[in-house]
């Protein structure tokens, strides 16, 4: 596209031009988004209706279940039109709110992640000052503050990345719209972009990685104390997923985000997005709920009314 034409729309990018493998990324896509649906949708269910199950940690784990609903209806049912269909067109403004609204959810899912390392580090290492630390008005508060971070910090990226010009080209090589893609079309400076997402990627996934890590360092070394070996397999074997899903999250989202804006995009780059767009909302149910005994009996409870 020539330099002296403004760029009004974009075209996405598709994994293969085979018709085949369009059909099959369709179907994987979709079917991943489905069992998202339903298993985040039961985790809600369940939790909002089983009295039981109305403490801080489920009250967490209800409000990460509706955004990860929330987060993969972002991105997938568009990744769907585009493998099936021959328009792979978005508009300027659906740019914008996909941008807008995957950074908003990924922030939030990330400090949602977050408070619960903290809340299963008080529970398990301080249990006596739980009930003071982890009281109703303190979660309704965090929950909040997460969810206006999450809203501010989507809208300084944005609003920073649609103030640039798009001259070179129109095709974003991605299956949604990213800041990182972005910013490889545009023909004005963009190294304050780049400097604001250095810092924040720094500050923000740097440091709620590093303080999800240490809470479950603390945590495995207060239940290595434990007397008997099946306590201590049991939290492993819950808290060890836990740490798998978060470090595909936070280090597929640092590596396209972090990736210098003169590389080539490449089709490598679009699996690693899927693996923090699209992975852990799917897990997340699997990994938090599914292998939760409390849920499991929760869920027969509900279905025996």
């Amino acid at each position: 596209m020539p330099n002296s034409t403004t760029v009004t729309e974009f075209l996405l990018m598709r994994f293969s031009d085979v018709w085949e493998l369009r059909v099959l990324h369709a179907m994987l896509f979709l079917m991943m988004y489905v069992a998202t649906l339903l298993g985040n949708l039961l985790i809600v269910t369940v939790t909002t209706l089983a009295q039981s199950l109305h403490t801080p940690m489920y009250f967490f784990l209800r409000n990460l279940s509706v955004l990860d609903m929330c987060y993969i209806s972002v991105t997938v049912p568009k990744a769907c039109v585009i493998f099936l269909l021959d328009n792979r067109v978005i508009s300027m403004v659906g740019c914008a709110a996909q941008i807008f609204l995957v950074i908003l959810f990924a922030s939030a899912e990330l400090l949602f992640l977050t408070i619960m390392a903290r809340d299963r580090y008080v529970a398990i290492c301080q249990p006596l000052h739980y009930p003071v630390i982890m009281n109703p008005r303190a979660c309704v508060q965090m929950t909040l503050a997460t969810v206006f971070s999450g809203l501010i910090y989507a809208g300084v990226h944005t609003g920073n990345a649609f103030r640039l010009s798009f001259c070179h080209s129109n095709v974003v090589h991605q299956f949604f719209c990213d800041v990182p893609s972005l910013l490889k079309l545009s023909c004005s400076d963009t190294l304050s972009n780049e400097i604001v997402i250095f810092v924040s990627v720094v500050v923000i996934a740097g440091g709620c990685f590093i303080f999800i890590i240490m809470s479950y360092m603390r945590i495995f070394s207060a239940v290595l104390k434990l007397p008997t070996r099946g306590e201590r397999g049991k939290v492993f074997s819950t808290c060890v997923p836990h740490i798998l899903v978060v470090t595909v999250f936070v280090v597929s989202g640092i590596t396209v985000y972090m990736k210098p804006t003169s590389n080539s995009p490449t089709t490598q780059d679009m699996i690693i997005s899927a693996f923090y767009s699209i992975v852990p909302p799917f897990l997340n149910p699997i990994i938090y709920s599914l292998r939760n005994k409390q849920i499991i009996e929760a869920v027969r409870t509900v279905m025996s009314r």
